[in-house]
């Protein structure tokens, strides 16, 4: 039965390879078709999967399906091959349901593009990349797959490439990220080392034996991971790419910055859990710098004016909650918020796009307002979508998973109560604050600007469905006090350990503070709801009181600078380099090959200067050279 899952990842290769080397000459529609149905079928073949692996589980809860053998070096043996189990297939729907759907949309958003089958063909290749990622059986085909989405956002970031700002912002997105593909090289390799196979699955079972909890190797293998877990999902200190890479078209950033590519760090952690319970002091840190991230997006998107730039601030901040996941040992509440994530932030960047080109591709939000009623199902789908976001009470997705991590924070030995405080209140507080700041500035108050293009059906569709599903699919997770369905903790435990820690609150008691927590965060969420409607929808004189200050004024710019990071990244490591690197091109290897050049640029000058186009000096030059030729020989021969 599950001898066809390479089938899964290879469809979209194959309209990768088609659209590349033909698709220029094919019918636009044609090349869009093709890049949303192979997609599509891939989807179809998950949920076949995913149904009849629901219905009948694999023994062990999990299959390996080995493709072909790839190289043996002594002892040492790699396959390509692919590892499936409840993980897989949470990372496979989303890539491909979610993927097929801003495909559709895409089909819309980017007619008229004059190289809109080379879209299609860098979405299909990144399809594919994520696709091998998640399904690797071994941390090498793994890493292929991991630099493959990293090439794909370089093209897709700078697609517009005839705007030098989208060409630097493609290429800081591949500069920083490669910090944290190294160290996750290097991490790959001292595993291989230490443990002599690279097998995940072999890996995870070799390690509790051959390294002590809390081992200096076990730290270090651990830390190089998250090396790069930070880097391609965007968490402080590597967090600087994302907001610069909505640069790229609105669908670009749905799949790869919003539902897919950044949450590639979570399933590393998550998939590699074993090696992180070895490192109690790196998984602290994970925790760490969850909260930490959760709080610098939330900072951030609270200021920002390009309604792109809000949702990525808030995509840095959602990914920070899940690494909270990770660092507090809620396997499954990291990836069921993986999976509401996905939805609800898809769901607010196709919307945004719909807005943007319908406002002649106007970013800045203030710019834009009354659209409520101009584009009504746009504003419903939008304001679904920021509902979820800001874990509206009850009825939203964004609700049940936040909800999940909180109580796991709560329950945390290590800082347990400190942490809840920083992500459930302060967190909360800014989520709502800025989600609600976007709807009320883009929809209500007067209209600025004539829709100029009102979405149709292939737009429609996905979002009618995204907004459906950021609502239903939290009722799969209810916590106790709500009846308890845990639908999806019973379906993912299977390829994670159990949710929670030595200690944590259970029983009546247990129950009693989940519940007050519950109340405590909803009212947190009303209230920056309500702070977002006085200062931003309530009149436009409040706003100008509150932004009289020069101590505000100085505040917004540093938030809307992103924390000045930039700033400082340029000062403690652009510059330096700059520096190092004009003093070290006067060094002797730098003559070297300067050498090497004069060499070159002196020859290429003298044939150039032979070269006049006159036929007698040509016949002359023969000539001379003839009879110097013979003289030489001659007088060889005479000596």
């Amino acid at each position: 039965m599950y001898t066809l899952l390479w089938l899964i990842p290879l469809l979209p290769l194959i309209g990768f390879v088609l659209l590349v080397f033909w698709g220029k000459k094919m019918p636009w529609p044609l090349a869009g078709t093709i890049g949303a149905v192979t997609v599509g079928i891939s989807a179809v073949l998950t949920l076949i999967y995913g149904v009849y692996f629901i219905a009948a589980p694999p023994s062990g809860n999990a299959v390996d399906v080995q493709l072909w053998h790839w190289v043996t070096i002594g002892n040492f043996s790699l396959d390509i091959g692919f590892h499936f189990d409840a993980l897989t297939l949470t990372m496979m729907f989303v890539i491909t349901f979610v993927g097929f759907l801003i495909h559709l949309y895409s089909t819309e958003y980017m007619q008229g593009d004059g190289d809109y089958h080379l879209f299609f063909a860098y979405m299909n290749l990144f399809v594919a990349s994520m696709l091998i990622l998640v399904m690797a059986s071994n941390l090498v085909f793994l890493y292929l797959g991991w630099e493959g989405v990293g090439l794909c956002s370089y093209l897709l970031i700078g697609f517009w490439y005839r705007d030098s700002d989208n060409g630097r912002a493609a290429r800081k997105a591949f500069i920083v990220t490669r910090i944290g593909d190294v160290s996750m090289l290097i991490g790959i390799a001292l595993i291989a080392s230490r443990l002599g196979t690279l097998d995940i699955q072999h890996v995870l079972t070799l390690a509790p034996h051959a390294w002590a909890s809390g081992s200096g190797v076990a730290i270090a293998a651990a830390a190089l991971l998250l090396g790069g877990a930070v880097g391609k999902s965007s968490q402080v200190p590597l967090q600087v790419w994302l907001p610069d890479a909505m640069a790229g078209p609105t669908p670009v950033s749905a799949l790869i910055h919003a539902a897919t590519m950044v949450t590639a760090g979570v399933y590393l952690i998550a998939r590699t859990n074993v090696l992180f319970t070895l490192a109690p002091p790196i998984q602290l840190v994970v925790a760490i710098i969850g909260v930490v991230t959760l709080l610098y997006g939330g900072f951030g998107g609270i200021a920002q004016a390009d309604i792109k730039r809000v949702l990525a601030y808030s995509t840095i901040s959602q990914i920070g909650y899940m690494f909270l996941a990770l660092g507090v040992g809620f396997w499954s509440a990291a990836m069921f918020h993986f999976l509401a994530h996905a939805f609800f932030k898809a769901l607010l960047f196709l919307a945004a796009g719909a807005v943007i080109l319908g406002q002649h591709h106007e970013q800045n939000m203030f710019k834009m307002g009354g659209l409520r009623k101009a584009m009504p199902g746009t504003y419903w789908t939008f304001l679904i979508g920021a509902g979820a976001l800001a874990a509206i009470p009850l009825i939203t997705v964004g609700f049940y998973s936040k909800e999940w991590i909180l109580w796991g924070t709560w329950q945390s030995q290590h800082g347990g109560v400190l942490l809840w405080i920083l992500a459930g209140c302060l967190g909360v507080l800014l989520t709502s604050i800025y989600s609600f700041r976007m709807v009320f500035i883009t929809f209500y108050g007067k209209q600025q600007m004539e829709v100029a293009h009102r979405p149709g059906v292939r737009i429609m569709i996905p979002l009618a469905i995204l907004a459906v599903l950021s609502i239903v699919a939290g009722f799969i997770e209810t916590p106790e006090t709500l009846g308890n369905v845990n639908l999806f903790g019973s379906f993912i435990s299977s390829a994670l350990p159990p949710n929670g820690l030595p200690g944590a609150a259970t029983g009546n008691g247990g129950t009693a503070i989940q519940g007050t927590l519950q109340i405590v965060v909803s009212l947190i969420t009303l209230a920056g709801i309500a702070i977002a409607w006085f200062i931003y929808r309530a009149g436009l004189k409040r706003r100008e009181i509150l932004a009289a200050p020069e101590a505000y004024r100085g505040a917004r710019r540093f938030l809307y600078s992103g924390l000045a990071f930039d700033w400082l990244y340029d000062i403690l490591f652009v510059r330096p380099y700059a520096a190092v690197s004009r003093f070290l091109r006067s060094d002797l290897i730098e003559w070297i090959y300067r050498l090497i050049a004069w060499i070159n640029t002196s020859f290429s000058f003298l044939f150039r200067s032979v070269q006049t186009g006159r036929l007698r000096w040509y016949l002359a030059g023969i000539g001379f050279g003839a009879v110097v030729t013979v003289g030489v020989i001659a007088l060889w021969g005479i000596g």
